[in-house]
């Protein structure tokens, strides 16, 4: 007998499983509970937070930083595998890890990129590396590993769920830097779980999931809904708490798990903390294009005059004075960011891809006054549609245009152009501009390796790369959840369960509300409230008290307005714990349905799993767009068709996703297995970013300010932009349901065993 197999035998078991599988769940589920509660948060947290970034711009870092977190994972596995172990290696990226989460409850530029950085290398050394070390706990072969593996990912998403609905509830609610901190200390109990010795581990995993549980209870929006939903997953952290606890009574993790190779060159660790050290800064400066050095700090407006209009803007919604004296005693120091990121195409060529004319013709429109909403009719290049035509032309040739101009300007346009001016400004960027030369470099080195092998593996590995392909478009869509879905659920959705209405008997009174989405889109003294203004209420006032009340003078156009209390409003944020809830529910039930189908014979191929994927993808942003066509007159989205969407996402992804890996494996011939799993990731890391160049067509404002449209002036342009997606979605599955037979003859996977 060898020593592994002495070290396999020697193992405690329970349920079936070794008893280490259950310190690794707890220690997973942690750090995907810091990742996913700091991920909740960071585009609301960009775009109403202390940076005031634009959308645009939030979809830029949001994006930049997703596709580094996606593209490390490779290097870190490589490090563990060759220098590390992969036990070190879980420990560097977890102290990484919790050191960006703390970062990110400071408020300044710098460190907020910084964060980033730490956040993207700390991925990189412990995603993949807790991953293997699950699978190094059963023997080569056993029947019983797809079971941990699946028990392992059911912690991961039940850390995805709790995430929002502690971390996003918390920082929407109390202050950003409370859910960052929240965020913290997942990833403190994850790593300490990790290394602690066994007894003092059982007692962090009860004391940690017991403090979650109550306040998941105590932490939540006055919602039967929401209040079901917590306490279930309360109760499903409970039971895999006392699950693990019982466990680890016969042991913990082996020493033996994930330590480091004997042959590895011990010498060259300082190599790597080098490298770490140095690829912080490098991460930092293409999550954020570089743009700090590339243009002068403005350090906005005269403190004085920041504090006179933030008052100002407090004295006319009629805010208490006790809280306004608050407000003056606090020193504003609202940070300007820097401009633009590097980008290697000029914005003067952008222009001129996405309008079809110079980009000089439209700076001299904005000297005439034409009127901002023929701007942006021709900036979004939908001046040629038959309903805007006549009404440009009209304001151009009032305004005093030449002919020329005009002939030019209406001869641009349409979405075609749109779509490629955006590709090759977002592309030219430093984060696009790494992932395409690692793409190129990665897949032309795996076309020509495919063109030399003989035609069973050729074929085989064809059929992987086609495969990979339609992987990336399934989440370039689908990660749309993290930018532009959480963006219409803020705006858009209605998250409050109102407590009364406006009636016509008080019309021409002057009531005290909490304000809530309730009241987005109606007037209040002849002015629309947006976003815009109840973020910045927020933004002023929470610190000191978040059920602050303004004045509400009823008019007859507020009749009908719904009233609440902030608590009775959800999160935009707890939404994004809808996908892995469903994943907890749904998971099994397709594990048993493949089955199932499997025991007939009537298994779908990967193909057609990857088809009817795309297809349920494509419906659910169906959903999106049904949900915007039925919109309310103030533009506002019933919330069952947000989760009629997800729901159609999560069993998309469950087609999908699971198999993908597996089949990868299968394909690859031995010399390009590490390659191909590689490109893999590295297409992920992809769809990441095209995730962010999609959701730019979603833009609707330029920071947390009043200038954010009413919702009924933004709820058709998510509505729109998620319909062609939805068509695009389909029509893709469609192909891949057609091509299917081919993809399945191409993969010989008769001669492999099966699929």
């Amino acid at each position: 007998m060898s020593d592994q197999d002495a070290a396999y035998r020697g193992q405690q078991e329970l349920l079936g499983h070794p008893v280490g599988l259950y310190t690794l769940f707890f220690a997973e589920m942690w750090e995907r509970f810091s990742f996913y509660g700091m991920r909740a948060l960071l585009t609301l947290y960009m775009i109403k937070g202390f940076l005031g970034f634009g959308d645009s711009r939030a979809y830029e870092v949001y994006g930049a930083y997703t596709a580094m977190v996606y593209m490390t994972p490779f290097i870190g596995g490589l490090l563990a595998d060759r220098i590390l172990g992969r036990r070190l290696a879980v420990v560097i990226g977890g102290v990484l890890m919790a050191a960006g989460h703390l970062l990110m409850t400071v408020e300044s530029e710098w460190p907020f990129f910084f964060a980033l950085a730490l956040l993207i290398c700390g991925n990189g050394m412990f995603k993949p590396n807790v991953s293997t070390i699950v699978g190094s706990l059963y023997r080569p072969g056993s029947a019983k590993r797809d079971d941990g593996f699946n028990i392992f990912y059911m912690g991961i998403n039940l850390g995805a769920a709790i995430a929002p609905l502690l971390c996003g509830y918390v920082g929407e609610n109390y202050g950003w830097h409370y859910g960052f901190g929240l965020a913290t200390i997942g990833m403190m109990v994850g790593l300490a779980v990790f290394v602690m010795p066994t007894r003092l581990t059982q007692v962090l995993i009860g004391s940690a999931a017991a403090a979650s549980a109550v306040g998941m209870i105590f932490f939540r929006p006055d919602n039967p809904w929401a209040i079901a939903i917590n306490i279930f997953l309360a109760a499903a952290l409970a039971i895999s708490a006392t699950i693990s606890v019982l466990a680890l009574r016969k042991g913990g993790l082996p020493d033996w798990a994930g330590a480091r190779p004997e042959e590895a060159p011990r010498q060259y660790d300082w190599v790597v903390y080098l490298g770490i050290a140095l690829a912080i800064p490098l991460f930092a400066g293409l999550v954020c294009g570089f743009s700090p050095f590339l243009n002068p700090e403005d350090k906005g407006d005269d403190p004085k005059k920041q504090m006179q209009e933030a008052v100002a803007f407090l004295e006319k919604f009629g805010v208490e004075s006790r809280l306004i004296e608050k407000v003056k005693k606090r020193k504003l120091k609202p940070t300007k960011p820097r401009g633009a990121s590097f980008q290697v195409i000029s914005e003067e060529t952008v222009f001129a891809i996405k309008n079809g004319f110079p980009k000089e013709i439209f700076d001299r429109l904005k000297e005439p006054k034409i009127g901002k909403e023929v701007l942006e009719i021709i900036k979004s290049g939908k001046q040629r549609r038959k309903k805007n035509r006549e009404k440009v032309i009209a304001a151009l040739r009032e305004a005093g245009v030449s002919e020329q101009d005009i002939k030019q300007i209406m001869a641009g346009g349409g979405a075609a152009r749109q779509i490629a001016g955006v590709f090759v400004k977002e592309m030219s960027k430093p984060a696009g501009l790494v992932l395409t030369v690692l793409g190129l470099l990665a897949f032309g080195y795996l076309i020509f390796a495919t063109l030399e092998l003989e035609t069973k593996p050729r074929q085989r590995m064809t059929a992987a790369l086609i495969l990979i392909f339609f992987q990336m478009l399934f989440f370039s869509f689908f990660e749309q959840a993290g930018s532009s879905v959480t963006n219409f659920t803020d705006r858009n959705i209605d998250r409050v369960t109102e407590r009364s209405k406006v009636t016509s008997e008080m019309v021409g009174k002057t009531i005290r509300i909490q304000p809530t989405q309730e009241q987005l889109g109606y007037e209040r003294k002849g002015e629309i409230f947006t976003m815009g203004d109840l973020s910045e209420l927020r933004k002023l006032l929470k610190d000191y008290d978040r059920k602050f009340t303004i004045e509400w003078p009823i008019s007859e156009s507020n009749v009908g307005m719904g009233i609440a209390e902030v608590r009775d409003e959800l999160a935009a944020s707890s939404f994004q714990a809808v996908n892995p809830t469903y994943i907890l529910i749904l998971a099994l039930v397709f594990n048993m349905i493949w089955a199932r189908l499997r025991n007939i014979g009537w298994e779908p191929s990967a193909g057609v799993k990857f088809a009817l994927g795309l297809v349920q993808l494509g419906l659910g942003f169906g959903a999106f767009w049904l949900g915007a066509q039925t919109s309310n007159e103030r533009g506002m989205v019933h919330v069952g068709w947000l989760l009629l969407g997800y729901l159609l996402h999560t069993s998309g992804e469950l087609c999908l996703s699971p198999v993908g890996l597996s089949v990868m494996t299968k394909l690859a011939p031995k010399a390009l297995v590490s390659t191909l799993m590689g490109s893999w990731f590295l297409a992920t890391a992809f769809s990441q970013y095209l995730a962010a160049i999609i959701s730019q067509f979603t833009g609707v404002g330029e920071g947390a300010g009043g200038d954010l449209p009413a919702p009924k002036d933004t709820v058709h342009i998510y509505g729109d932009v998620f319909g062609q997606v939805a068509i695009v979605a389909v029509i893709c599955g469609l192909v891949c349901f057609a091509i299917s037979p081919i993809l399945k003859r191409w993969m010989h996977l008769d001669e492999l065993g099966g699929e």
